[in-house]
């Protein structure tokens, strides 16, 4: 059991390519994720998200909680933020088209639990596909997109 919670951890800590090939080893076909920066709940998965991290490399030693913070040691979702953080399923997850959004002032892709905008805005999916995001972007539904069929070259 801690293996295959381990093995979601990781997923969420790799970037999309690494983590499309978790997600079909495991069946998946969803991915749910709990997003506060919209509406200021602190409680949402990036929150927690470097429990993920720990768990995951507690099974798997490539994934290092160090390469998730800044180089000062600071766990940001700003421009300051990680390659690896900004790269991660949890990231894209939580703030794909988050950089369209703007609101009272504030830059947009603003972050009103961490206070900060995005450090990553305007990227494409390529492994993913939107599937559902409630009007205050609480909860966010991915669809894990089907690998196209390849038929047979005739001779």
């Amino acid at each position: 059991n801690n293996t295959h919670i381990a093995t979601v951890g990781k997923a969420f800590a790799s970037n999309e390519d690494v983590a499309y090939e978790i997600m079909k080893d495991l069946d998946v076909g969803y991915v749910l994720v709990w997003f506060g920066g919209m509406i200021g709940y602190s409680s949402d998965d990036i929150n927690k998200f470097l429990w993920m991290v720990r768990i995951g490399g507690g099974v798997y030693p490539e994934i290092k909680e160090d390469d998730y913070y800044s180089p000062n040691k600071e766990y940001r979702i700003d421009a300051g933020g990680s390659k690896t953080m900004l790269n991660s399923l949890m990231y894209i997850t939580s703030y794909y088209r988050f950089g369209e959004v703007g609101d009272r002032g504030t830059p947009t892709g603003y972050d009103r639990v961490r206070n900060a905008e995005i450090g990553r805005k305007n990227f494409k999916l390529k492994h993913l596909e939107e599937a559902y995001t409630t009007e205050r972007w609480l909860c966010r539904i991915y669809r894990v997109k089907k690998e196209p069929n390849r038929g047979r070259k005739s001779k």
